[in-house]
Order: C-alpha cells, then structure tokens, then sequence
C-alpha cells in the first residue's frame, strides 16, 4: 500500500488492533493500517517520531524527538513527554524502538547533525508510585539506533546501530533489564547496503532492512550467513514486521527520502509499504506494560 511515507520506519504488527503500526520520521506522522480491509488510519504530530508500540493498557507508546509519550488514538493528542536523563532533543532524537518481552521499552537516539557516536540506547519503564515512566541508558556512543528483536527464550538482545554494518548481539537479563557481553551476530557486506530496522521468525532467523540496498534480507545469527534476500522496487528498505493471519506475512516499510528527482521518477512506490507472504511465521509483538519494576 502506497501510504506516500518521507521516511517510513517503525513497522509493528498490533495483533489486538488486527493492524500494523508504522511511522513516517519526516512527515511526523503515525499510522495504523488494516490489511484485511486495506483501510488506514493517521495522526499527524508536532514531533518528529521514530517509533510506535501499543500498551497494554491501551493507546501507543511513541518515540519523539525529545523522548516518549502515550497517544490517546481517539483524539489524536500525545500527553506528557518523559525526556530521560541525559538526551538532549536539540542535538538527538529518538529512532527505532520495541518492547522486551517483560514489557520495558527500548529505544535509541541518533544525532540530528549525523554526528558519529552521538546517541545511546535506552530503557523505560512504567513506574508503580505513578509516574509514567523511569528510564536509564542501556548503552552510548551509538551513532544511528536501529534494529532490535529478541530470541526466543529472552536471553539473547539483537540490535543494530547502522553504521556499523552489523547486527550486534547481547546476552539479555530479562528479570532486570540488563544487557552485556556484546559481540557480532552477522555482518552486513557493504556492496549490500546499510542494516536498518530488523525483526525475527519463529526459528529464530532474523530479517533485516536494507537502506540504500533496496532489499530485505533473512541471516542466521548463529552462523552469519545470509539465508533469502528479497528485492524491492525501491531504493531504501527501513523496517520489517511480521503480521497478518498466522503472523506469514512480512511488511516493509520504504523511504522517498534522499533520493533524487530523477531517482523518484524511476521509483513511484518510493514510501510505500510492501508485503511478502512467508514460508516461516514471525514472532509477535510485545506490549508496554505496566509494573515492569
């Protein structure tokens, strides 16, 4: 579906919603789009905004520029933004995020200038003495925060900072939400393009956008290799999701940005999101939750 996105990112399947989730970066804009009834749904914000995850409680958990929020879906509002300590929203913004299996929020910065090692990766959670959400930095000295996924018995955290050309992998505690002991699960040769957003199968594979390779991509993280590669009609694959009936079917979200005149003449589905029916079913999505202390 041709949903015209500047810079579509964030894709997260909704099972309670039966949607996917999506963001587009640039146009400050979220969306919620139903495959079964090809009808969508879109709140434009005052912010630029690099991720959505739906709480359990209702309404979705957004990334902003200066820090998190909730949006209240019925009238388009976000409340409060909870700013961790340490993120400057005039020199970062926030990029890609999701949810751990426990229910935290994970999500990652990125400079505004494109300065190299200027982000972190951090971690919310609701607060039981009322207060929206304590946060605490996971790492730093990150330059574009991207990709997450977790295997499937939680101990293991995937992750991508972009410009490493990787998919990094962290042994996960997931009692209390501490990673460590990083190392390289798969590189990303460069003739391929650069590893964006980033999610995971049933068995464990994981699949990987590729910006500026035009393509999403299946690795075994246990041995590196690359599995499947699937070409696209476009230039820069963001983010992958698995949803749809059964979880088969992956969606890709794109990008018009960056790309020339001449490049977009040649790319008319340039923002588009894309599905592909696979043979290996993903994982669902994990939930904001409450009480995740």
């Amino acid at each position: 579906m041709n949903v015209h996105a500047v810079l579509g990112e964030g894709a997260l399947w909704d099972a309670r919603a039966g949607a996917l989730l999506w963001v587009d970066i640039l146009g400050q804009r979220v969306g919620r789009l139903n495959p079964a009834t090809r009808t969508s749904e879109c709140w434009t914000l005052d912010s630029l905004v690099g991720a959505v995850v739906p709480a359990e409680s209702g309404g979705l958990l957004l990334a902003l520029g200066g820090g998190v929020a909730m949006l209240d879906t019925a009238s388009g509002r976000t409340g409060d933004v909870a700013c961790p300590e340490g993120h400057d929203p005039e020199t970062t913004r926030f990029n890609d995020g999701k949810c751990d299996p426990a229910g935290r929020f994970v999500a990652g910065t990125v400079s505004l200038a494109g300065q190299a090692g200027m982000g972190s990766l951090y971690v919310f959670e609701h607060s039981r003495e009322g207060l929206f959400a304590r946060s605490r930095r996971l790492l730093s000295n990150v330059s574009i925060s991207n990709g997450l996924a977790w295997s499937a018995d939680h101990s293991r955290m995937y992750y991508i900072d972009t410009p490493t050309r990787a998919v990094s992998v962290f042994d996960y505690d997931l009692g209390n939400g501490v990673m460590g002991n990083r190392r390289v699960a798969v590189e990303i040769p460069e003739r391929m393009g650069l590893p964006d957003g980033m999610t995971i199968d049933a068995e464990g594979m994981l699949w990987v956008a590729l910006w500026g390779g035009g393509a999403v991509t299946r690795w075994n993280p246990r041995t590196g290799k690359l599995l499947c590669h699937y070409a696209l009609p476009v230039t820069h694959a963001t983010s992958c999701a698995f949803g749809g009936p059964g979880l088969r079917t992956l969606f890709v979200t794109t990008a018009r940005a960056s790309l020339r005149a001449d490049e977009l003449a040649r790319q008319p589905l340039a923002g588009a999101i894309f599905a592909i029916k696979a043979d290996v079913p993903g994982v669902a999505a994990f939930y904001f939750k409450n009480g995740t202390m």
